[in-house]
């Protein structure tokens, strides 16, 4: 019952409101509201730059979730090996994890910035010409994509290192023994018992990477010329600065609903009967 007091409190209602106000035309600052249908959806529709914004996100989205999931298996399976200092590596990885995401974002402003920033000071030491990346419409979408798989991968390492340690060693040297070399071991014995480690970390990715906002804002603010602003830097500018909060809460529905729908999908694609 408590439990259930907190989901009504803090998630059910809350959605429940929101959904009712995404069927209205309500002013954020007067508070006045009447009723609008399903007007903010038929809009949303037409909106170019709502379109423009789920772009952006699924273009975050289909980069990041391969090359995010990739990273973080190839960084499981090298500290998985026991040596000398392996807890160091691992300590190393995973210490991006627990930088608050403003702050990556902040440092990596400063290492992006043209004049003065560290990437830049290498470039120009190794004699190649600087990169201005945020403010490049063209390569922009990059910088933020390489700060956010450095910040999550080092999770997600952890998740298939727990999923990599509960495949029995016994398998491995069944497989051994039958001739399988370690490519093999790996296409045929690995990556079949870790479909339910990578279907959370894909899942998880992709709600993350459609949902991605701190360093969007913190980075680039949606631009230059528009071209990071996601899905949510849309939702957020219309509601907290265009003050249309019925019309950011219809955006915001559909993007819930867009995700659940690629959840669903992704769970179908990711079931397996395999038990170990």
């Amino acid at each position: 019952m408590p439990a259930l007091l907190l989901l009504v409190v803090f998630i059910f209602y809350p959605m429940t409101r929101a959904l009712l106000i995404s069927l209205e035309n309500y002013n954020l600052i007067s508070g006045s509201s009447s009723p609008a249908g399903l007007d903010n959806y038929k809009q949303l529709m037409s909106d170019g730059v709502f379109w423009a914004s789920l772009g952006h996100s699924f273009y975050f989205a289909a980069v990041v979730i391969p090359l995010q999931t990739m990273i973080a298996l190839g960084l499981a399976l090298l500290v998985r090996r026991t040596f000398r200092g392996v807890g160091i590596f691992r300590t190393v990885y995973f210490l991006p994890v627990v930088v608050s995401f403003a702050i990556a974002s902040t440092i990596f402003k400063l290492i992006y910035n043209k004049d003065y920033g560290m990437l830049n000071v290498i470039l120009k030491g190794l004699g190649l010409p600087v990169a201005d990346f945020l403010s490049n419409p063209d390569i922009a979408m990059i910088g933020i994509i390489i700060l956010c798989i450095w910040k999550a991968m080092g999770f997600f390492m952890i998740v298939f290192l727990a999923g990599l340690n509960n495949i029995p060693d016994s398998l491995y040297e069944a497989a051994h023994v039958d001739g399988a070399g370690p490519v093999q071991q790996f296409i045929r014995v690995t990556l079949p018992l870790l479909k339910r480690t990578t279907a959370f970390v894909v899942i998880i990715t992709t709600m993350d990477a459609l949902k991605i906002f701190v360093p969007v804002y913190i980075t680039t603010s949606g631009g230059p010329a528009q071209s990071t602003s996601t899905i949510v830097h849309y939702i957020y500018e219309t509601a907290f600065k265009q003050m249309n909060m019925g019309y950011a809460s219809a955006a915001a529905f559909i993007l819930f609903g867009i995700v659940l729908l690629i959840s669903v999908v992704q769970l179908r694609i990711f079931r397996t009967d395999v038990e170990y």
